[in-house]
């Protein structure tokens, strides 16, 4: 049903301030913007998947339920969009899988910089069905462009995203068992409480739960993003220059791996630079 994670929407209340951000931080120019459904937005296209900036636009009902949500949670990630190749087969199983999906729409957007168009096909889970992250299932009939490097030591691809639960039996049967992903790890730790990896295209949905911390009814929450790099120390002193707050370079969990911490320009998202051992995907 799903073939890869196609996007994550970061909520923003300045599109140019959050579009510079990143275009630092990834050292790629943004791929697409365009305005529409009450929001201008800007996609940065890396090598696996999206990042999608959204802020509010205009004074229409999309534009207040834009400013609304970020009253409510602040900026930060909002949503996954995970992708498919057959949109109709995957809204009659999310039917079947009770996930409430709302009634396939198409979307189409002009890119405002090259007047290019792509179209696509979606549709979205009841957000009370999929323990409050909000989810959408999209096919694309054309692939975006790819977001240009303009230097060195530039961010690859996406690792992985992580979501933390308070319950996670029931999180292991959402992403596992219903959503059909695979996992690729489940391992519990006294230090770090459990983590659970589902294999989403070349990147993982990482599942955290740390005993103690919520209630077991408590909803999920989308909670950082890990970003692939070639050459991490690179990339630190790239970022140095450009006046980000990063940390030291430190040993990664994973054997082989050295991470660091991007403590600013981020969005309110935390963010985590991986560079993978032997230059293989963690």
């Amino acid at each position: 049903m799903i073939t890869g994670l196609d996007h994550v929407v970061v909520l923003t209340g300045d599109i140019a301030a959050a579009s510079a951000a990143y275009e630092t931080l990834f050292a790629r120019t943004p791929s697409w913007r365009y305005s529409g459904g009450g929001a201008d937005r800007t996609l940065f296209t890396l090598d696996n998947t999206t990042l999608e900036l959204v802020a509010p636009h205009g004074d229409d009902d999309a534009a207040q339920r834009v400013r609304s949500a970020l009253a409510t949670q602040g900026e930060g990630l909002a949503s996954l969009c995970f992708r498919t190749s057959d949109i109709a087969r995957t809204h009659r199983r999310l039917d079947r899988l009770t996930l409430k999906p709302e009634p396939v729409t198409e979307v189409e957007s002009r890119d405002e910089t090259s007047g290019a168009v792509l179209s696509w096909k979606r549709t979205r889970a009841a957000t009370d069905a999929t323990r409050g992250v909000r989810m959408f299932f999209l096919e694309r009939e054309q692939e975006r462009p790819l977001s240009v490097r303009t230097t060195t030591a530039s961010i690859t691809a996406m690792d992985h995203v992580v979501v933390s639960t308070a319950d996670p039996e029931r999180a292991a049967a959402l992403y596992g068992a219903r959503l059909g992903l695979d996992m690729a790890l489940d391992r519990s730790h006294p230090e770090w409480g459990r983590l659970m990896f589902f294999r989403c295209g070349d990147l993982v949905v990482e599942v955290t739960h740390r005993p103690g911390k919520s209630e077991t009814d408590a909803p999920d929450r989308l909670r950082g993003i890990c970003w692939r790099v070639a050459d991490i120390d690179a990339t630190r002193a790239r970022l140095i220059a450009a006046g980000v707050d990063v940390s030291e370079v430190r040993t990664g969990r994973k054997p082989g791996t050295r991470v660091m911490t991007v403590r600013s320009g981020t969005c309110g998202v935390p963010t985590l630079l991986v560079q993978p051992s032997q230059g293989k995907p963690d």
